[in-house]
């Protein structure tokens, strides 16, 4: 939880009279909890009155999930934050654009390696050599022959 939802959450508290249990947002219903269609009523509610157009609510939870994997969070940080049962799921949510995965990539560049930036060009030259005798989509690594990914073929889903 960021300081600022701390504080956000604590000024409600406060303002509901500092309640030993209870609801943060009560509802009208019959629980006090608000359900599926209190929330759709206020939401349309806000956008109405904040002029905002209109947009699906959960959306909120996919940008912030996917803005949190583009900071650098790790996939099982990620998981825990959205409470998923799996990495599998959470990836569901996250599409890091083209550039966060290059500067991924870059960050991990020559990392305990001892490669340089001089041994990176030459071997890039030979690199390029040796993949211009290869099938369409496949690269050479230093595990050996793979398949180069979309994401560095430039068919990331976000192009």
């Amino acid at each position: 939880m960021t300081p600022r939802v701390r504080e956000v959450l604590e000024q409600r508290w406060i303002k509901l009279g500092r309640p030993s249990e209870g609801w943060v947002w009560p509802a009208p219903t019959k629980t006090g909890h608000i359900d599926h269609s209190s929330l759709k009523k206020q939401h349309l509610k806000a956008l109405k009155l904040s002029g905002v157009r209109p947009f699906v609510l959960y959306s909120l939870r996919h940008t912030f999930l996917t803005r949190l994997g583009e900071s650098g969070c790790d996939a099982w940080t990620l998981a825990r934050v959205a409470g998923h049962s799996s990495v599998a799921i959470s990836s569901r949510y996250v599409h890091p654009s083209e550039d966060a995965v290059l500067a991924a990539l870059s960050r991990l560049g020559g990392h305990n390696s001892g490669h340089s930036v001089e041994n990176a060009i030459s071997e890039a030259a030979v690199g390029e050599a040796a993949n211009a005798a290869l099938p369409e989509g496949y690269m050479v690594s230093a595990a050996g022959l793979e398949p180069a990914t979309h994401a560095l073929k430039g068919h990331c889903s976000t192009n």
